[in-house]
């Protein structure tokens, strides 16, 4: 069956200029679409011919397999952006998507590590000597610290890091560009990280900043164990991811009153909608204080 996958890929990758991990996520969902279509709906020979009632049974598949919604919503993201491009190149007249309803999700929240928690983490456990447990303090101190993504930071190059102005140049979503601040504390660990480097990989020239233990650029995945390890110290919330560290970030400014567009510019945010889901704990923060302080709150006396 024609579907054009490689215009739509090479759309995503050299036009729209999507990150690696979406790309790869497009993948597997164009994938698995296809695979459905040629299992129940064998009959088809191109994608002229895909309806919407053939991409309303594959959201029926997913959820009887308890796909979640919010899973289901991203694959239809690709499908919507893969048919509109179809429609554009006019390989395809009319958009099955259109008649398309994507499932309902409930909002959730963001998930962040207590304040407290993470002062215990970052001042009050021993982190030890070496390489490695400096490489994981560093990583960690940035995170939340600066609050950028997981991809940001291993992409982080020397020249990236200004130490004279305290800030951060940082590729984000989109090939976007932003200038990110940190304070003396993350400026002297930064420092002190950097002359670890040096003296455990004299000979390396490598333009990237973190180095994994052997000495090679340290990756995504190497990253995600050494916070899922470390947060495991102070918390046993199921989320212990870098995501979970840029949520915490994002917390707990809102929490100490910082401007909600201040929050967005340094999240790297395209617009204010994404930002304010970071309002949710500061009220619900200011509702506690409501009920035990108020004589009117309709405490009981």
């Amino acid at each position: 069956m024609e579907l054009h996958l490689d215009v739509f890929f090479r759309y995503i990758e050299s036009e729209k200029r999507y990150s690696p991990n979406t790309i790869t996520g497009y993948r597997i969902d164009m994938g698995q679409f296809v695979t459905f279509l040629q299992e129940r709906f064998s009959s088809l020979t191109s994608v002229t011919e895909v309806r919407h009632t053939h991409i309303r049974a594959w959201i029926v598949a997913q959820m009887t397999n308890e796909a979640s919604t919010r899973s289901v919503n991203r694959r239809l993201s690709c499908l919507k952006t893969y048919f509109k491009l179809l429609q554009k190149r006019t390989y395809i007249t009319g958009n099955p998507m259109a008649k398309v309803t994507n499932p309902k999700t409930s909002k959730r929240l963001p998930v962040a590590v207590p304040e407290r928690k993470m002062e215990q983490l970052l001042d009050q456990i021993e982190w030890g000597d070496g390489y490695p447990n400096l490489l994981a303090r560093t990583t960690i101190e940035l995170l939340y610290a600066t609050g950028v993504r997981r991809s940001e930071l291993v992409n982080l190059k020397m020249s990236d890091v200004d130490f004279a102005r305290q800030q951060l140049k940082v590729l984000g979503k989109g090939n976007k560009e932003r200038l990110v601040p940190f304070g003396k504390k993350l400026a002297d660990i930064l420092r002190g990280y950097l002359e670890s480097r040096q003296m455990t990989f004299p000979h390396n020239q490598r333009d990237c900043f973190f180095l994994g233990e052997k000495g090679d650029p340290l990756k995504a995945a190497n990253l995600y164990t050494i916070v899922k390890k470390h947060l495991s110290h102070v918390t046993t919330q199921e989320q212990r991811s870098p995501h979970v560290l840029r949520h915490s970030f994002a917390t707990h400014l809102s929490e100490n009153g910082a401007d909600l567009n201040a929050i967005k510019e340094l999240l790297g945010h395209a617009n204010l909608s994404a930002t304010q889901i970071y309002m949710h704990n500061s009220v619900e923060k200011l509702k506690k204080v409501y009920q035990q302080a108020h004589p009117k709150s309709g405490k009981e006396q």
